[in-house]
């Protein structure tokens, strides 16, 4: 028998220590158990991760509850299963096994680096209408990000009548007296997980940022407006969202929407039933009776004094706001959609300013021109943009400012895609495209032909996103100068697109307008 020269089984010693190392950091200690992840380059992944209770049976309509402790060492390598939902976005593309209401599993991307410790996290928040929408999609992976020295955590959440019903009887039997709103109590849940757990993936509990996308910006605003998320994030990020203003749709009272809600099961499901008969009905059958039809958009998040004790504008009003600092815009061309090759006529824009402002036409007219066709089309959308999510996003900011004494820095994505996710249509700046530039996942959407300039865009996003969760401010480094949002410098909005610029805000009387229209006086 041969014997290996010193230095040499010296060496092959150590290098099995060091792979034995290298394995422990992809073994993590949970509250509930011991899971094993995988790497991806210089980022370790977990994903599937149960952070609550299956919420089925006698757990529909209920708070997530703790999650069942499990033994040995459980597999952390596949996407659990996305929520319950309708086919509605064609740019959903998911990776995980399909629908289940067993879906209260996130996922966490961290660098491989084991003396990494204290690294800023990041918690996403998938959007889709409160209707659609999962952890799993590809452009929304965390891999890429979390090369930047950040730790990136999303999760699933309940969704439409699973996540938001509201039923007296439901109310009746809560200790809170409180019914619907589900989905935000399972982001309140994930977030408890990240205090409890993220520690062990390098990350600070300390130092959390929530950010989110159209519903998910929602939601951002709504955690900032709820006192149960009080010392659970310490800086937030709204793209294209926020839920403060009282317009429709609005937050809307228990009473009326458990009576709103009563009427529409008892019209899909065939009259009225109990909760046990409710909670029995397969969770497919529910969705085919009472998940797709139309009035389904009415499942979204109310004040059912618990999660929200009050309207989330009162609470902010008073400054009971979770008050961090937030960082928060929207996308150049929101409703955009394949537009026509000629400009609708003048007369259909004032027919839309008759429409929804009526004898203050002139005023409309005044924010949105119709000198020619071209402007007409122009104000058109502008207006499309600001009903859609442009106004509830600015009324979010503008509450912040009012009584918050956090940082606010605004921005509008301006790059538009070189097409849209069909491949063969131009948009713009379309509601979400912003979304693969923040994650910097092209790849996911091959079918679009990227530009370097698309990539420096989402160089920059990168670069002023992850500096806002280390930092709680945007700038750095090699970037241009971010200001703080407020009168100073004519509430400054920095444009994104290749060449980054701070212009003052030229459309803010126009939000005043909206403002005293829409808004409570």
């Amino acid at each position: 028998m041969t014997r290996l020269p010193l230095l040499a089984a010296a060496g092959l010693l150590a290098l099995t220590s060091s792979l034995r190392s290298a394995d422990l950091d992809l073994t993590i200690p949970l509250n509930s158990g011991v899971i094993e992840g995988f790497r991806e380059g210089p980022v370790r992944a977990f994903l599937g991760i149960p952070y609550a209770a299956p919420p089925v049976g006698d757990l529909r309509w209920k708070p997530p509850m703790p999650v069942e402790p499990w033994g040995g060492i459980r597999p952390a390598t596949h996407f659990g299963a996305r929520p319950m939902q309708p086919i509605l976005w064609q740019d959903m593309v998911f990776r995980d096994p399909g629908c289940s209401e067993d879906c209260l599993t996130l996922n966490v991307w961290s660098p491989a680096d084991p003396t990494a410790q204290k690294l800023p996290v990041m918690v996403w928040i998938y959007g889709g209408g409160y209707r659609a929408g999962g952890s799993s999609e590809q452009r929304q992976d965390g891999s890429l990000l979390a090369r930047r020295g950040v730790v990136v955590v999303s999760m699933n959440y309940r969704l439409g009548v699973f996540g938001f019903l509201a039923l007296s009887d439901l109310a009746r039997e809560s200790p809170h007296h409180a019914a619907g709103n589900y989905g935000l109590l399972d982001q309140l849940a994930a977030l408890r997980w990240v205090h409890d757990n993220i520690a062990a993936f390098g990350g600070d509990p300390g130092n959390v940022t929530i950010f989110g996308e159209s519903a998910g910006a929602y939601s951002v605003s709504y955690l900032m407006a709820s006192p149960l998320a009080h010392g659970l994030f310490q800086r937030a990020i709204g793209e294209s969202g926020g839920r403060i203003y009282r317009e429709p749709p609005p937050q809307r009272p228990l009473d009326q929407i458990e009576n709103e809600d009563q009427a529409y099961l008892s019209a899909h499901l065939g009259g009225p039933h109990t909760l046990a008969q409710l909670r029995a009905i397969p969770a497919q059958s529910l969705l085919d009776s009472a998940g797709a039809g139309p009035g389904v958009s009415g499942f979204v998040p109310d004040v059912d004094g618990y999660f929200l004790p009050e309207l989330a504008s009162t609470l902010f009003a008073e400054h009971r706001q979770n008050d961090v600092p937030l960082l928060a815009g929207w996308n150049r061309d929101e409703s955009a959609v394949a537009l026509p090759p000629v400009p609708p006529p003048i007369e259909s824009l004032k027919r839309l300013g008759r429409q929804y402002f009526g004898s203050d036409l002139a005023e409309f007219l005044r924010y949105y021109p119709d000198a020619t066709p071209a402007q007409a089309a122009r104000s058109g959308a502008e207006f499309e943009n600001d009903q859609f999510i442009v106004f509830a996003t600015w009324a979010w900011m503008e509450a912040q400012h009012r009584t918050g004494t956090s940082p606010i820095f605004r921005y509008r994505f301006d790059q538009a895609p070189p097409a849209d996710f069909s491949g063969n249509t131009k948009r713009g700046a379309f509601h979400s495209s912003e979304i693969v530039y923040v994650f910097g996942q092209f790849a996911a959407i091959p079918q679009v032909p990227w530009t370097p300039e698309d990539r420096a865009v989402s160089e920059l996003m990168q670069s002023y996103w992850t500096n806002f969760a280390r930092f709680g401010d945007p700038n750095g480094a090699g970037l241009p100068l971010w200001p703080r949002y407020g009168p100073a410098g004519g509430w400054p909005v920095v444009h994104l697109d290749p060449a980054p610029a701070v212009r003052p805000d030229s459309h803010r009387a126009r939000y005043e307008f909206l403002a005293r229209k829409w808004e409570p006086q």
